[in-house]
């Protein structure tokens, strides 16, 4: 094995990648930190910890055992995973210390950090290289090792936030063109909100859902719900036609229960957005860092899940360009109804200040919604009578040429 200060040749960091890779899918959850570290000093990194973050973006859990749990607010470590970054600090003891974000495209997974005595460019492309590898890694194993699940919770969670939390997707997703983005609270006790977001082909697919009630029939009711728009979806089916098998599978299945919801597509090139509302808080458009509440308000469709004879034969789908920067904001009615203890709404205009100043002082879209959501908590003392879910996408189509020039 190379010494941690020894130089490492090119040939020798290519295999011992490759080796990392192939052991690294092979280990346990207990076996994993062992595996960093065996790979971290053979390529003279020092040594790293794995940190994720909590289901409410607050804490960043180490991954390791006995490490300690770091604030994300007020913290070195927190700015890195806040802004996406880079941050390197001294350690008191005559060495460094490298903060890397774990992120998946859009998503934020949590941090690395590295301890070592030394570093330059060749380290510093090396702890890239081996964060983004474990990202993928996380990303992969997440979806069945439930230890993972685990170290992202700080307190036991409901059986119909169980259920619900099992059909989400991850917080955000993003391609050069877009990001979708959401927060759903409480997020132990969640009973009948749920967004969706995913990509087909050119077109991005969101949907924000909010059923009767908050309890496993409500959570049930949801879950149906987004099954039936993801098969609808994953056929080809039209908006509208996609709509309506949502509304047979609620009529079918649980007759007794609906829910309202927003489904929205975007055509990533050309920013033509389209969307149908069931009985839903309308839209809300933020463009040039502005709100106009009125831009996508429309007659709203019934909600989903009545009877034939109520709901009507068909939905009606609408449609607009957006323009480069335009932000698009789906929420459920616990976001802006709830009350603080003097009987004070957060309200819709507070909710879309909030977004527009904090983009103003250049936060990304999810760090926009995490600072949101906290404030919601924090002006109700992490005390909500409804369920509060919001959803952001912001269309950022990469600029053509100058024709002036």
């Amino acid at each position: 094995m190379v010494g941690a200060e020894a130089s490492v040749s090119a040939g020798t960091a290519e295999a011992l990648l490759e080796e990392l890779v192939r052991t690294s899918q092979e280990a346990s959850p207990a076996e994993l930190p062992e595996v960093l570290d065996r790979y971290v000093t053979a390529m003279g990194l020092g040594r790293v910890v794995v940190f994720l973050i909590d289901l409410q973006q607050r804490r960043l859990l180490p991954l390791t055992e006995g490490e300690e749990e770091l604030e994300v607010d007020g913290t070195l470590a927190g700015w890195a995973y806040r802004t996406d970054s880079l941050r390197v600090t001294e350690d008191g003891a005559g060495g460094l210390v490298v903060w890397l974000p774990l992120i998946n495209a859009a998503e934020r997974l949590g941090l690395v950090r590295f301890s070592m005595k030394n570093l330059d460019g060749h380290r510093l492309w090396r702890c890239r290289a081996l964060t983004s590898i474990l990202t993928l890694i996380i990303t992969s194993k997440r979806t069945y090792i439930d230890t993972i699940a685990q170290r992202t919770r700080t307190r036991p969670m409901q059986l119909h936030t169980e259920m619900l939390r099992a059909f989400l997707p991850p917080r955000s997703i993003g391609t050069g063109r877009v990001v979708s983005t959401a927060v759903v609270e409480p997020a132990y006790e969640l009973g009948g909100d749920a967004f969706d977001h995913s990509f087909t082909e050119d077109i991005l697919h969101a949907t924000i859902l909010d059923a009767m009630g908050h309890d496993l029939a409500s959570g049930l009711t949801t879950s149906v719900a987004m099954a039936g728009c993801r098969n609808a979806r994953r056929t080809g089916a039209e908006l509208a036609q996609l709509v309506m098998e949502v509304d047979q599978a609620l009529t079918r299945w649980l007759p007794d229960q609906f829910c309202t919801g927003i489904f929205t597509q975007l055509h990533m090139p050309t920013g033509m957005l389209r969307w149908c509302n069931c009985g839903h808080p309308a839209p809300l458009l933020i463009r040039r860092n502005r709100l106009h509440p009125k831009a996508l308000a429309r007659p709203p469709e019934p909600p989903l899940g009545l009877p034939a004879s109520l709901a009507g034969d068909s939905r009606q789908v609408y449609e607009t360009a957006l323009e480069p920067g335009d932000r698009i904001l789906l929420y459920t009615d616990g976001v802006v109804e709830g009350r603080d203890e003097g009987g004070e709404q957060f309200g819709l205009e507070r909710f879309a200040d909030y977004i527009i100043r904090s983009t103003a002082a250049g936060h990304t879209a999810s760090e926009v919604l995490r600072l949101l959501i906290h404030a919601i908590l924090d002006q109700r003392k992490n005390e909500l009578s409804d369920d509060a879910t919001i959803l952001m996408i912001e269309w950022r189509p990469p600029r053509g040429p100058d024709p002036t020039r």
